[in-house]
């Protein structure tokens, strides 16, 4: 993707931004990613707060690159975490699950660029409406949590690209450089990449989980636990289980009895590739290798360019 709003907006060389995944956006991880021209984002989601204090300032030290946040505001210390946001000097947030208008104007008060998740158009709406900086459409092909509209990306951004003048950055599903020129076709001019870096050798998740999403075929993670956030899984033990009850009815307390503590610790972190939650996006199915956040970085560019090339000669 050529040089646009997205790359101005926070400094970036490339209009690539690496996803905030739980348990597995540690600084490694995100520093790699920016000091490769894109921009890095430390997942806070899976973080107490003095992980997060360390991790900003190991980023710090890593790269003089721009990087930034993702942090949903979900978040039980939510107040705590925005307030070592600011007082650490992060300039670039990226928020989730949840409205942006309650912490947008504290930020920017702070001279901190803010991007909103969202997952239709409607929300994308209220995005602006809340003053943020930029929108991330982000469609249920994704890993982890997602919205409940279960809106496909390519047919999320064209819809959002409609009803906002926001830079948009596209999300879900998009793990090669054709899926990016796919994304810009339709009005994206960035894209944010979960899955992908997910298993890349620097994400801090498990050997145990990368081996096992690299194996995954096609069909193999579903969207389930609606009742309490629906979430993309893998096939597994437990998530067979899950589904099992959500066919009987389970109510959310007897789901949340079934995940046990800290799931997706166990399973993404931790490696508890039978009993943990594997959070992964369904273009996990195409990813068999595990590589360098350099060695992705310099595929997903050639990709664009070969396939553009391809396209427009």
């Amino acid at each position: 993707m050529k040089k646009n709003r997205i790359c101005e907006l926070f400094g970036i060389e490339t209009p690539i931004i690496q996803g905030g995944m739980v348990w597995c956006s540690g600084w490694r991880l995100a520093s790699a990613v920016s000091n490769a021209g894109g921009l890095g984002l430390l997942g806070a989601g899976s973080m107490h707060p003095e992980t997060l204090i360390e991790h900003i300032r190991k980023m710090n030290l890593a790269t003089d690159k721009p990087w930034g946040i993702n942090i949903p505001l979900m978040y039980p210390e939510i107040g705590r975490l925005m307030d070592i946001i600011v007082g650490e000097g992060v300039k670039i947030v990226f928020t989730s699950a949840g409205s942006p208008k309650k912490y947008t104007n504290m930020l920017h008060e702070a001279g901190i660029k803010v991007a909103h998740v969202v997952s239709s158009s409607k929300f994308a709406k209220k995005c602006e409406e809340a003053g943020v900086d930029a929108v991330v459409a982000e469609g249920f092909e994704a890993g982890g949590h997602n919205g409940r509209e279960e809106t496909t990306t390519m047919t999320l951004i064209p819809q959002v690209r409609q009803a906002t003048t926001l830079p948009l950055i596209a999300a879900g599903g998009i793990g090669s450089g054709a899926a990016m020129l796919a994304a810009e076709a339709l009005g994206a001019e960035g894209v944010q990449i979960g899955t992908l870096f997910a298993l890349a050798k620097e994400s801090s998740a498990s050997d145990a989980f990368k081996t096992m999403c690299t194996s995954l075929q096609e069909g193999d993670t579903m969207l389930c636990l609606k009742k309490i956030s629906p979430t993309r899984l893998v096939k597994n033990q437990l998530y067979t289980r899950i589904a099992e009850a959500e066919e009987k009815g389970a109510d959310a307390e007897e789901l949340r009895e079934i995940l046990g503590k800290a799931a997706s610790k166990r399973g993404i972190f931790e490696g508890d590739t039978d009993g943990g939650e594997i959070e992964i996006g369904q273009i996990a199915s195409q990813i068999k290798t595990i590589d360098s956040v350099d060695d992705i970085m310099a595929r997903l560019k050639k990709e664009y360019e070969e396939t553009k090339y391809i396209l427009t000669r």
